[in-house]
């Protein structure tokens, strides 16, 4: 009975959040509590709650304040110059501007946060992309596939979620993770390379050999790029003249590129997006720049070698830098309150999964489940089970949430793997594999940050991202089993 229950509240949370009939906050408390009733131990569902809060708490207090850190390094202006530095890198080559987009997107996501992700690259890359005449599917497919590889971080979410279900420290996880997900990176890059040269080959640009063949005239229209881009003003092109463009035919382009002819709105690049990298917003803190990349750089590399358990490190990294930056109190109430929301909704999902595994573990759901599930698999995969949860990942975590997949599912495939002596250390992080293709996932609102700011459609974007997403997760999941992760 209760194998069958414990199923049946799985997939009526999962069906419930992918209907969107309740926020998962909401179905991460309200389904376990009324199951744990259901089973006949309502009584002990506060006690139940309690221990996963204790479980949880610091997991909850590291994503607080890492975002509470990256949103401060934002605001004050930290990544400013890297941003101005990839667009004097892409100039007007399309294999520079798809390379500089991942790079871009790699670099941002280190705030943990797509939404923040997205608004930065496709601020500083969308006018670029409209006066060259790119394809913008090729813009949102690779900074979807770099912020994906990306959301692995501890503070990122998937890795957090990953603990907090199997109650061990994320540290473990993902550090051992790093060889895989830098072989992922680079496979990033790869395919930022070749589309990039797919790009080049549409808009007819004049090569020779690895040299570009430009004009007086195109070099000055290049600068002009950069410095719109890097100045925080809207580019308003004038007419359909590209950067260094001939006029390519685009009979040989990749018929995804080609679709996305037309994604955009109009033949002006709009200036919405640079709201984000205002040079002129108050926050900015020049005076101050090195010293905040000193102590983002110490961050992590302490945080590399563990010295300190992650939750302190940010905690005690938000309240330097939020002293420091802002030393009127004034100004630090209005900087965590500007990333508030975010803090909220991140940390409140960990405190509400603590009632859902709180009452999976406590009733004893999981462990029937694990016993049915685990013999229903071959002896022959038992052993394997890190490979096989690394290849689950990869489509269970586009066609549900993070929350479904980690909080609902996770558990049982390391009960099951238990039982054939896989740790459950192997299972998370061979869990983090299908974050590439996650993050363009429907389920996930940060993509539609992505594609409303590049004006392009869902189903063009999904219909040429998925293939490169999941290419790279069988990259990382590759990598993963070469190392000896899992």
């Amino acid at each position: 009975m209760l194998t069958i229950l414990g199923f049946v509240m799985i997939a009526a949370f999962l069906a419930l959040i992918m209907m969107k009939k309740m926020s998962p906050m909401a179905a991460l408390v309200l389904i376990p509590a009324l199951f744990c009733i259901l089973v006949g131990q309502g009584a002990h569902l506060g006690d139940y709650v309690i221990k996963g809060i204790g479980d949880l708490a610091p997991t909850a207090a590291m994503l607080m304040f890492a975002i509470i850190y990256f949103g401060v390094m934002i605001d004050v202006g930290l990544f400013d110059p890297v941003v101005r530095g990839i667009l004097k890198f892409c100039k007007a080559d399309p294999v520079r501007v798809v390379i500089g987009t991942a790079l871009l997107a790699a670099i941002v996501s280190l705030d943990g946060d797509g939404s923040t992700t997205f608004m930065i690259t496709v601020s500083a890359l969308y006018p670029l992309y409209k006066r060259l005449k790119m394809s913008l599917v090729v813009m949102t497919g690779v900074a979807a596939t770099a912020n994906g590889v990306m959301n692995t971080l501890p503070w990122g979410g998937p890795t957090a979620r990953a603990a907090t279900a199997l109650k061990l420290d994320a540290g473990d996880i993902f550090i051992p993770m790093i060889p895989a997900l830098a072989v992922g990176l680079v496979a990033v890059f790869a395919l930022a390379y070749v589309l990039g040269r797919r790009e080049r080959k549409r808009l007819g640009l004049l090569t020779l050999g690895d040299t570009r063949v430009v004009t007086e005239a195109a070099d000055e229209k290049e600068s002009e790029l950069v410095l719109v881009g890097a100045g925080g003003k809207g580019a308003t092109p004038d007419g359909p003249q590209r950067g260094t463009g001939g006029a390519g035919t685009g009979s040989d382009a990749d018929a995804d590129a080609d679709r996305d002819a037309a994604t955009g709105s109009g033949d002006h690049a709009d200036d919405d997006g640079f709201q984000v990298l205002d040079p002129q917003r108050a926050t900015l803190r020049p005076k101050l720049y090195w010293f905040n990349a000193a102590l983002t750089v110490a961050l992590l590399t302490l945080l590399i070698v563990q010295a300190m358990p992650i939750p302190v490190l940010f905690l005690l990294g938000a309240a330097l830098a939020l002293t420091v930056n802002f030393p009127h109190m004034k100004d630090q109430k209005a900087r965590v309150a500007a990333h508030a929301e975010n803090v909220l909704n991140v940390s409140g999902m960990v405190f509400a999964a603590a009632v859902f595994t709180g009452v999976l573990t406590g009733t004893g759901m999981v462990e029937h489940m694990a016993r049915w599930l685990v013999s229903g698999i071959p002896d022959a995969l038992g052993p394997h089970m890190g490979i096989v949860t690394g290849i689950l990942s990869i489509p269970l975590t586009y066609f549900m949430s993070n929350d479904g997949f980690y909080f609902g599912i996770v558990p049982i495939l390391a009960e099951a793997g238990a039982a054939h002596g896989v740790t459950p250390i192997e299972i998370a992080r061979a869990s983090l594999v299908g974050q590439a293709l996650h993050m363009s996932s429907p389920l996930v609102p940060a993509v539609y940050v992505l594609v409303g700011m590049a004006k392009v459609e869902f189903g063009d974007h999904t219909k040429f991202t998925v293939k490169w997403a999941a290419l790279t997760s069988l990259v990382v999941l590759c990598a993963g089993v070469l190392f000896g992760i899992f």
